[in-house]
């Protein structure tokens, strides 16, 4: 009987990595994706993947940015909540 819901051993519980540890992964994947000397089943494998560290990545900044506005004091000590400036407004790293 085929393993129909088996992941592969690269889809490792990723939920439990460090954000540092997975935006590492995701530099490593597509680092191997550039290269141009994958073959096609594992150029789809490391896209997946890559997917996956992706949406943990928002995720966990998501949660980072609802943390700050939370912690936020104004100058007489109490918590407010400020906008937080959007990821649009930094400068692109290319």
């Amino acid at each position: 009987m085929p393993d129909v819901g088996k992941k592969s051993p690269s889809a490792a519980p990723e939920a439990d990595i460090p954000f540092e540890e997975a935006v590492k992964k995701l530099e490593s994947i597509v680092d191997a994706m550039e290269s141009g000397d994958l073959p096609l089943e594992t150029l789809l494998q490391r896209f997946e993947d890559g997917t996956r560290l992706v949406k943990l990545c928002q995720a966990r900044l998501e949660q980072a940015e609802l943390q700050i506005q939370k912690l936020e004091k104004d100058s007489s000590g109490q918590v407010t909540a400020k906008q937080f400036e959007k990821a649009a407004s930094l400068p692109k790293n290319e």
